[in-house]
């Protein structure tokens, strides 16, 4: 198994994009070895590149695909000085002889936590009232100390008798109330349906609907159900037979409806396929005498799921192992593990969804309280947390969607005071993280004036990006206000820009014989965003990606600086 040293300066892969000029024509490829009077776009000692291969490819379409040829090369970030050159050019980019203006942009890590949207830290968010001024450790809360600056998303459970609780009768008001108040909020939600939770189990006289989450009519049509023994007390509960053949088209017809009412909503950041065991977790561990159903049912399952949700991502539960993990790969269906740090090798069983190009989804052994606890014994016990060990599950599992704790008590108050600093810098490892490492402006003035924008981004992240990403370079006024696009709106399709690597963009301004060139305006800049869509862009939004460098601006573009 790969691991990752905290510190390490890692090789990456860079791929050569262009995207197309304001006219249609494709920009002329930078050239790759330096001769007298030209500036090769890689090849400055100002821009941090040490080492540059020559087999480097370039495309020319806006909407691109990815290069087999990668150059490889190393690169430092914020070593530049700022540098503004005009050198002389033999043959401008233009095609004309000219003098051509070179700007080197300084370019610095951005300083503090990172967040970015489809990846990052959870706490447990039960209900709208997680918002309230009145719940302490809330956003709004007393005890707000900053963890929630680093959660993307809520996460929590929805039981299956309240959203379905009778024969084609589905009751979404309390989670659209819940995902309502996350939007606001700028947060995603991990939604899971439970039809069972022996944690509300006491005693032998503990009512079935307090734990026993599936709903009645389904045991009205003939569903059956055996009683168990809760191996934490002893306490005698009811469970549904798994197999059960009318329990399982009710569980299909709540999926087929949970898919019309929930698939490719925005504000849902993964929905987890629950519909077997304690907690839906796809095991009867604690309940001597239940029994899974048999590796076809649960495939039949996950084929389901797959057929009703052609949008939203889909999680296979924590125990489906084996024949049954390889099979929901196989659907596009994604894995998580809610037992890392605590059992060793846990990270390790993510690696294979990572493999598949699919972003991983893992929460801990307990809260961080307890397994602080816990005494380090194996077997018979669990693996106490540590930093290192906390780090080395999100390096080892490639995640991208991780709880932050997952006390229900505390939303990560005790966790963040006792971590806050290494907690800040996990931000920018979890899942995606992009950085611009080289960024280099010429301007050739000849017969056509023509603008060129080069720059390198690095995924310094464990993971893939997991969506489209749309990338716009602008120039931009004093006040931010946007005067020209530069070149063409670059889409990145999802799952194509891999952690540890490097692709290099180019975007060409052309300017028409007599007409003024924006770029040599006094108080000019390049701004740098990342769309989720290029709708956004054109319909005036704000990007919603964040680069991770210095000189974010409040609607989170990027201000490139020289």
């Amino acid at each position: 198994m790969k691991r990752f040293a905290l510190p390490a300066m890692l090789a990456c892969v860079a791929i050569g994009l262009v995207a197309c000029g304001d006219d249609g024509s494709s920009a002329a490829p930078v050239e790759e070895s330096s001769s007298a009077g030209t500036t090769p776009a890689l090849a400055s000692s100002e821009s941090g590149v040490t080492g540059v291969s020559s087999s480097s490819s370039l495309l020319t379409s806006s909407s691109l695909t990815l290069s087999s040829s990668d150059s490889r090369v190393t690169e430092a970030i914020g070593s530049s000085s700022a540098d503004t050159s005009r050198v002389n050019s033999s043959s401008s980019l233009a095609g004309e002889p000219g003098d051509t203006t070179r700007i080197t942009y300084t370019l610095r890590r951005f300083d503090g936590p990172l967040t970015n949207p489809h990846k990052g830290f959870t706490v447990p968010t039960e209900a709208a009232w997680t918002f309230d001024p009145g719940f302490e450790y809330g956003p709004h809360g007393s005890l707000n100390n900053g963890a929630w600056n680093l959660v993307t998303y809520g996460s929590g459970y929805q039981q299956w008798n309240k959203l379905n609780p009778a024969k084609g009768v589905y009751d979404w008001s309390g989670l659209e109330e819940l995902l309502a108040a996350l939007a606001a909020h700028n947060m995603g939600y991990a939604l899971r349906v439970f039809p069972y939770s022996p944690s509300f189990i006491r005693d032998d006289s503990t009512p079935e609907e307090n734990y026993d989450w599936t709903p009645k009519y389904v045991y009205e049509a003939g569903a059956k159900k055996i009683t168990a023994r809760y191996k934490e007390n002893n306490a005698s509960a009811v469970v549904p037979v798994w197999d059960d053949s009318v329990y399982l088209y009710y569980a299909k017809e709540f999926a087929t409806a949970l898919a019309a009412k929930y698939d490719g909503d925005p504000r849902i950041e993964y929905i987890d396929v629950r519909s077997f065991g304690e907690w839906g977790e796809w095991h009867v561990s604690n309940l001597d005498g239940s029994h899974m159903p048999s590796v076809e049912i649960q495939k039949d399952m996950l084929k389901h799921y797959a057929s009703v949700f052609k949008k939203s991502l889909l999680v296979l539960p924590s125990d489906g192992y084996g024949d049954v993990y390889t099979y929901a790969l196989s659907l596009g269906i994604t894995k998580r593990d809610d037992c890392l740090i605590g059992i060793p090798g846990t990270a390790d069983s993510l690696v294979r969804a990572y493999e598949a190009n699919m972003p991983t989804v893992a929460e801990n052994c307990g809260g961080y309280a307890i397994m602080l606890n816990y005494t380090d014994v194996i077997p018979g016990g669990y693996l106490r947390w540590t930093p290192e060990r906390w780090v080395d599950a999100i390096r080892t599992a490639h995640l991208t969607y991780y709880v932050l704790d997952q006390d229900f008590d505390d939303c990560g108050y005790r966790f963040y005071n006792d971590n806050k600093a290494l907690a800040d810098s996990m931000t920018k490892v979890l899942g995606y993280n992009f950085t611009v490492t080289h960024a280099e402006l010429l301007t050739v003035s000849g017969a056509d004036t023509a603008s060129t924008l080069n720059i390198t981004v690095r995924n310094t992240g464990v993971a893939s990006c997991f969506f489209d990403i749309y990338m716009v370079a602008e120039f931009v006024d004093s006040t931010g206000k946007a005067l020209a696009q530069i070149g063409e709106t670059v889409r990145i399709p999802k799952g194509t820009f891999k952690d540890e690597s490097s692709q290099e963009f180019v975007f060409t301004y052309k300017v028409a014989t007599g007409e003024k060139n924006v770029a040599t305006l006094p108080g000019v800049s390049v701004a740098l965003s990342l769309y989720e869509s290029e709708d956004a862009f054109r319909g005036g939004k704000d990007p919603t990606v964040r680069f991770d460098n210095e000189g974010l601006q409040k609607n989170n573009k990027l201000l490139l600086k020289p």
